[in-house]
């Protein structure tokens, strides 16, 4: 595990002080949390935008052309 030095304003510290001790867990580990949530849904955007590239409509519409007519179910 690593360590770095983190400069926070004294307004964000003393936020994430009072919800890391109402959820019962410590800075180090809501700050950890909250940056592996960010960083998951940076990279899970890049993901899909390297995938859209790889798409084709044509084979879209050929997939799609296969599923049967049918109303909406009740």
């Amino acid at each position: 595990m690593s360590t770095i030095s983190l400069r926070l304003p004294e307004s964000i510290h003393k936020r994430v002080k009072e919800l890391a001790k109402s959820e019962g867990i410590s800075i180090n580990q809501l700050i950890s949390t909250a940056l592996a949530e960010k960083l998951s849904a940076l990279l899970t955007k890049e993901y899909l935008e390297e995938r859209a590239k790889r798409g084709s409509r044509k084979k879209f519409d050929k997939a799609l052309s296969k599923v049967k007519e049918k109303g909406p179910q009740p």
